[in-house]
């Protein structure tokens, strides 16, 4: 059984950081792109950030671009989002996504939220 764990959301003041993490579990981790969605309240689910499987270069929204840093821990089977410089657009339950490399298959976490706010 698959399962991606969230944790690392909270509340942040503006200008804050956090760090989330996605540790994944029923999977061949190396084999899975992963990726960083959110989505607020009233608005569609966006791409945050995604790394490729073995790592390497990493794509971002230009909206989080120089704040955010998405890494990955293939020994661990997790992913991480460094957030930075928080702002209240940032604000949102975050998803973890695992995107199999080799086909069309892929997990969804169930989401850890984070609120951003003085």
């Amino acid at each position: 059984q698959v399962q991606l764990v969230e944790s690392g959301g909270g509340l942040v003041q503006p200008g804050g950081s956090l760090r989330l993490s996605c540790a994944a579990s029923g999977l061949t981790f190396s084999n899975y792109a992963m990726s960083w969605y959110r989505q607020a309240p009233g608005k569609e689910r966006e791409l945050v950030a995604r790394i490729p499987s073995a790592g390497g270069s990493a794509n971002y929204a230009d909206s989080v671009k120089g704040r955010f840093t998405i890494s990955r821990d293939n020994s661990k089977s997790t992913v991480y989002l460094q957030m930075n410089s928080l702002k209240a657009d940032d604000a949102a339950v975050y998803y973890c996504h695992a995107e199999f490399r080799y086909g069309k298959l892929d997990y969804w976490g169930q989401g850890t939220q984070v609120t951003v706010s003085s």
